[in-house]
């Protein structure tokens, strides 16, 4: 694993970076300063493995700066997208020892890693930090909910879904500027980049949004979109 590897090379412990953008549902108010004290920032170059699928569940991570993805391989070779997460973002959380998922970094990132275990001791002496755990798991797990809900819709409101949740998850309004690629996309949403590409431009040419680069998209229509993922 390579998260291992560069922590057993003696990676030093440093204060993360604040991030940028309001903290999400899935990130750690009352923990980030604690959190920040017992970890340690790593960088990981674009498209580099964080952790494997079925890998030990050693660690807890923070995304500083970046994106990153976590996926799996189907047995047809085909890949599922499970998340995305953007700077602030806790991932890594798992129920059981081992890793569902595999974790890349999409572009140049850094990340705060903590030690699994350091953080459990700590919730067995404070209930608020415990608390909190328990609440991002259960985000975790809401997230995955509305993941499968989102996979039984039409193209378009898988589409349309998608652009309002990252949307609402990043600062600029009504500008998206998406980190990940339209086969990330595809693949997060069980489309294929023909159909994700032919998607975004209906959605053009119905004045619901506009494309001014490739990983940049505008909502033009918010209350179309908010119909179509209704």
């Amino acid at each position: 694993m390579l998260t291992q590897t560069m922590i057993n090379r003696g990676t030093s412990h440093q204060p993360a970076a604040r991030a940028a953008r309001p903290v999400s549902p899935v990130a750690s108010q009352p923990l980030t300063g604690q959190i920040e004290m017992m970890g340690a920032v790593m960088p990981f170059g674009r498209n580099a493995e964080i952790y494997g699928e079925n890998e030990r569940a050693e660690y807890l991570y923070k995304v500083v700066s970046g994106s990153v993805r976590t996926y799996k391989v189907l047995n047809d070779g085909r890949r599922q997208i499970g998340s995305f997460y953007l700077p602030g973002d806790i991932f890594g959380l798992e129920v059981g020892d081992e890793h569902t998922f595999s974790a890349e970094a999409i572009i140049d990132s850094k990340v705060l890693v903590i030690k699994r275990s350091t953080l459990v001791a700590l919730a067995a002496r404070d209930n608020g930090v415990a608390r909190r755990l328990w609440a991002m798991t259960a985000g975790e797990l809401q997230r995955a909910q509305d993941h499968i809900m989102l996979l039984i819709k039409t193209a378009q409101e898988r589409v349309a879904g998608f652009l309002l949740e990252m949307s609402a998850r990043t600062p600029a309004g009504n500008e998206v500027d998406l980190p990940m690629s339209r086969q990330d996309i595809a693949d997060y949403l069980g489309l294929t980049i023909e159909t994700v590409s032919r998607t975004l431009t209906q959605l053009e040419n119905a004045a619901t949004i506009a494309v001014p680069s490739s990983r940049r998209i505008v909502l033009r229509n918010r209350g179309a979109l908010s119909r179509l993922n209704s």
